[in-house]
């Protein structure tokens, strides 16, 4: 899970790092967008953009301006110049009286502030600046004139003691909000965690429990991770928000609310992009948790069947989890590409060629991979299994989406990969079969020797060392064949996954001491020649 971790913090660090950049980049995608938190408006197709841009009084955005970007950045700053001149001069006389007022100059008009006897022009509306709000420019301009003049008596309202006061016990009242939150946080964060250590330890302590039950406790983990990360997010979001209302509360200190969220813009949609993405992968593992739980719960598990699907929905689940990591991770990237304004339409016409050729590079990778995940999900063999496979036999030692490794009787480890692997012989899948072929002589006691044989059955069955291993009653098929071997009797015994040979060892070493004490000879493979020199069936001599 910390890998996980390490790819969003990557995933953050890149983004983050590509923020600066975009002022070179921009030259060679001239569709950057304007960071500085105003929307662009496209008022002509000429290369030169038309956006649009607040002048701010105390922090507050008094009126919005449209430009061409080449020259709206130094007509705003004229602008906040003139105005921040007009404030300082009315502020510094309680008793001036303040008048806004219009007159039209050409195809403009130009807007004047009066304070006492001092007069000067502030700025003219163009109709690029009607044309923002779709307006004319005369009415544009006298709701200006109404947004100036009271802007500016609000600054010195808001500059008076009575006001100062209030602001502060409005302050206090949030910092201290600030802090139950806070400690409240703070402990049920610390609930979450020691709720999901509990649950991790119990995933650890206890590895014998039901495939169903581990599932459902990694979906409650997941659950808990989530509650813990998300409570620490909130703690450190609600910081971030009381800081701004605070620092916005006071005209004096107002100004650094929109420098903050001006320059931790990008930023910040970087960190939610990210953030967004890793809660997405959180709540796929716990669906994919979940569709596995349901999966497992049509089973009725005997602890060897729950140890070999623990295994192939583990193996299932592992890889689902990591298509979704990466598939997360790429939508995460792309979202925090466009972000930043790079456009991200040649990058996924280039990700589908590289994928392309990729694919035509490694087909047998590929085959190897889609090979195995069907040999886990159709449960075709598992680890532990003993199978057959093309001319090799073997214990199933690991296997994974590209090969599969069988351990021989001599003790050599044989690597298949999967995309050559067409049929399997599965000799321990759910239950296995001793099939025991009984050859006696042709001149001893059948029915005597399918009495000892029923008996050697229902001794096995009774001994308490055996009969946990043996699932149902030896089948006594009888005498099936005549042979050059003697007369076969026919033994069925159903038995546990790998319990078949030892169970037939011990069946075989029971029947030779019972048949030995009854005087029943095991038949000896035998021939008879007849060796003749003449036409004469006297003649004839029998060798055996």
């Amino acid at each position: 899970m910390k890998q996980k971790y390490v790819w969003l913090a990557c995933l953050i660090a890149i983004l983050v790092v590509i923020v600066p950049l975009t002022g070179s980049v921009k030259a060679q995608f001239p569709s950057l967008p304007n960071f500085s938190g105003n929307s662009p408006n496209l008022f002509s197709p000429s290369t030169d953009k038309v956006t649009s841009k607040c002048i701010r009084l105390d922090g507050r955005c008094l009126v919005e301006l449209a430009g061409s970007e080449s020259t709206l950045s130094t007509r705003i700053e004229e602008i906040e110049q003139r105005l921040a001149n007009i404030t300082r001069y009315y502020l510094k006389n309680p008793s001036a009286d303040i008048n806004v007022y219009q007159e039209p100059a050409g195809q403009l008009v130009d807007i004047y502030v009066s304070v006492d006897k001092w007069n000067t022009r502030l700025l003219s509306v163009t109709s690029q600046d009607a044309a923002l709000k779709s307006m004319s420019i005369q009415h544009r301009a006298e709701e200006m004139v109404r947004e100036i003049e009271n802007a500016l008596r609000q600054a010195r309202q808001e500059r008076e003691e009575e006001f100062l006061i209030a602001q502060a016990q409005k302050g206090a009242i949030a910092l201290l909000l600030l802090f139950v939150l806070t400690i409240a946080l703070f402990y049920l964060e610390k609930r979450f965690h020691q709720q999901k250590t509990a649950i991790r330890a119990g995933l650890d302590s206890n590895s014998q429990q039901a495939i169903s039950t581990k599932l459902t406790q990694n979906q409650r983990q997941q659950i808990a991770e989530i509650k813990y990360r998300l409570t620490k997010i909130i703690r450190v979001t609600i910081w971030v928000g009381g800081t701004l209302y605070l620092v916005g509360l006071f005209p004096y200190t107002r100004f650094l609310q929109v420098y903050i969220i001006n320059i931790f813009r990008v930023p910040f949609r970087l960190f939610v992009a990210g953030l967004i993405t890793y809660f997405l992968i959180r709540f796929s593992f716990i669906l994919i948790d979940k569709f596995n739980a349901a999966l497992a719960n049509n089973y009725l598990l005997t602890p060897e069947a729950n140890l070999r699907l623990q295994l192939r929905i583990s193996t299932i689940s592992s890889v689902a989890k990591s298509v979704m990591v990466v598939t997360w991770i790429i939508v995460g990237i792309l979202i925090g590409l466009s972000i930043v304004g790079v456009n991200i339409a040649p990058l996924l016409a280039g990700a589908g060629l590289i994928g392309v050729a990729i694919s035509f590079a490694s087909q047998n990778l590929i085959r190897d991979a889609i090979n195995g995940f069907f040999i886990i999900l159709e449960d075709q063999y598992a680890v532990g299994d003993v199978v057959g496979i093309a001319d090799a036999t073997g214990f199933v030692e690991a296997i994974n989406l590209r090969i599969t490794q069988l351990r021989d009787t001599e003790g050599r480890l044989i690597t298949i990969p999967n995309s050559e692997i067409r049929t399997v012989t599965n000799y321990t899948s759910n239950w296995s079969q001793v099939d025991l072929k009984i050859p006696i002589a042709y001149q001893a006691d059948v029915e005597k020797a399918i009495r000892i044989i029923e008996e050697i059955s229902d001794s096995m069955m009774r001994d308490r060392h055996w009969q946990k291993d043996i699932l149902e009653t030896p089948t006594l098929l009888g005498v099936d064949e005549f042979s050059y071997q003697g007369v076969i009797i026919r033994v069925w015994i159903k038995t546990k996954p790998l319990q078949q040979w030892p169970i037939a060892r011990e069946y075989r070493r029971r029947l030779k001491i019972a048949f030995d004490q009854a005087g029943i000879d095991l038949s000896l493979p035998h021939q008879k020649i007849w060796i003749s020199q003449n036409s004469d069936p006297s003649e004839k001599k029998g060798n055996d």
